[in-house]
């Protein structure tokens, strides 16, 4: 096994034993990179190669100067006796939303394409102190906005590594196929409908979305304020678990992190399950799909392999001690949806309003006759399509005639979101469950291109992620077996607020009880020699 395929904890073993530098963790890291990555994403218009289509395409910038410095510096620290960090020496991306000091932090837009940050988010700040290294910036969908990362305008878009003609999901997309690919034993991605576990589930690796307020947002270029997470996406559970203690906790310069004391989830992972109460919900078999010519909805029951595998998992952790519970019911999970594309379009539209083409960014090179002229230019030329959408219809639902009618009434729904959860985790309640259960997708990935330009077809990819995303609650992502075409299919826990341990801990139990199982063995599409 190349060491670019090894985990937290046997990096860190061999780093400790000095069986494997730094620098030779790293230099497997960028050989992976040069054998499956093809060119990086850039912005302008492109032509397809043969090659294209067969490689992995998931970084905007390589820094592997960076990387290396950083690299040589564990590999200092061990030789002088020196405490390197508990991620000392593992390679990690970062979804280009976050800002990286001295280094171009695009959000996968024209806009910002030139953008150079002056300072770090505190997440990576975080992990670089931990001593991990950071090997790049991975594309996403322009602005976090979109669920397949082919919205991005910094081209060829990221493709799924267990099929190239697929999609990685998104908008976390290059975080994932970096994961998955091994071109990074960790990546640090955002969750804002499920942009965190969605292309974890597609892509056949962990995502976790903490609970809001659990991870720094400083140097996060927003997307939706209120529903944006930050969290890790790794191969297995225990480096999953790794990664958020190192990120977790409160920041002085982001005061919507929670003061709570940051558990210790490493340790907790080995509790197993034994007297846990874990949901099951029809609500999650089936999801609710409008008719784009009459506007009715329809319920559609999920693929059967989908809650097949769900069901399995569910008899697994069974047999290990936890009580499954039937039925639970999750009745307002079908307005995620629509309730998502009013708040999150506010929100957006206030976000974006700051990309003027005055303080940084892109402005407009033609000849202008004044200031408004050279907004409208600037944002034309510079936003692609998705985040004209959402400025458009955010200004349009928030107006003072509409709020009413759109805004608030989503607001309301958010709130009926947020029961259904409470009283299925009430200690005291019907259910008193310590999780819920679900699929993380309706479907395994889907063709490039099968989906991309159907704004509404293209969210629903994510109706069974935003509910947690409207009440704030953690979940977590897990590959839960392949289906028919070979494809990963994804299993979700969901908790109450700061129950991440407990969601690592029946993952962990998960993992353990399914390690011989045959799908395990297969590898990605891409690294099949």
């Amino acid at each position: 096994m190349e060491l670019c395929d090894q985990s937290v904890l046997e990096l860190n073993q061999l780093l400790r034993q000095r069986k494997a530098s730094a620098v030779e963790i790293l230099t497997s890291t960028l050989d992976r990179i040069q054998a499956v990555d093809g060119r990086p994403g850039a912005p302008g218009d492109y032509e397809t190669s043969p090659e294209d289509e067969q490689s992995v395409h998931a970084f905007i910038t390589l820094t592997a100067e960076r990387a290396r410095a950083q690299a040589e510096a564990v590999d200092r620290r061990l030789a002088d006796g020196e405490e390197p960090g508990p991620l000392a020496g593992i390679p990690f991306t970062v979804k280009d939303i976050f800002c990286v000091e001295h280094t171009r932090s695009t959000a996968a837009s024209r806009i910002l394409a030139n953008f150079v940050a002056p300072y770090t988010a505190t997440p990576v700040e975080r992990l670089e102190q931990a001593g991990a290294v950071m090997v790049g910036k991975v594309n996403l969908d322009e602005f976090t906005f979109g669920s397949s990362n082919e919205s991005s305008a910094f081209q060829p878009s990221p493709r799924n590594p267990w099929d190239a003609s697929r999609v990685p999901g998104g908008s976390s997309g290059g975080s994932a196929a970096s994961v998955a690919a091994g071109e990074a034993v960790l990546s640090l991605g955002t969750d804002t409908a499920g942009s965190i576990r969605q292309p974890a589930a597609f892509c056949g690796v962990v995502g976790l979305k903490p609970t809001y307020g659990r991870v720094s947002r400083y140097g996060l270029i927003a997307f939706g304020s209120s529903l944006d997470c930050p969290g890790p996406i790794a191969r297995s559970v225990s480096d999953a678990a790794a990664m958020l203690q190192v990120i977790a906790g409160v920041d002085p310069r982001d005061n919507t992190t929670v003061t709570s004391p940051v558990p210790d989830y490493v340790q907790a992972l080995e509790g197993g399950v034994r007297g846990l109460r874990i949901g099951l919900s029809p609500d999650y078999f089936r999801i609710s799909i409008p008719d784009p010519e009459s506007g009715e909805y329809s319920l559609q029951a999920l693929p059967a392999e989908m809650e097949a595998a769900v069901r399995q998992a569910a008899g697994q952790l069974a047999a290990l001690g936890a009580e499954i519970v039937e039925d639970v019911p999750m009745p307002n999970t079908r307005y995620g949806i629509p309730a998502f594309f009013v708040i999150s379009r506010v929100e957006a539209a206030s976000n974006l309003h700051r990309f003027d083409g005055v303080k940084y960014g892109y402005r407009t090179p033609q000849p202008v006759d004044d200031l408004r002229e050279m907004y409208r230019k600037s944002r034309g030329e510079g936003f692609g399509s998705q985040p004209k959408l959402r400025i458009l219809m955010g200004m349009y639902v928030s107006a003072a005639q509409y709020s009413a009618q759109y805004y608030n009434r989503a607001l309301r729904v958010r709130t009926l979101i947020r029961s259904d959860f409470d009283a299925a985790f009430d200690p005291q309640g019907q259910y008193r469950l310590d999780a819920l259960l679900t699929p993380t997708t309706p479907t395994t990935a889907f063709p490039m291109g099968a989906v991309y330009g159907n704004s509404v077809l293209m969210q629903y990819s994510d109706q069974l992620t935003v509910a947690a995303n409207h009440a704030g609650i953690p979940g977590l992502s897990l590959p839960g077996g392949l289906d028919g075409s070979g494809l990963p299919i994804g299993l979700q826990l969901l908790g109450p607020d700061y129950s991440e341990a407990t969601l690592l801990r029946i993952g962990r139990a998960y993992e353990q009880a399914t390690a011989d199982a045959p799908w395990r063995a297969v590898r990605p599409q891409v690294l099949r020699a």
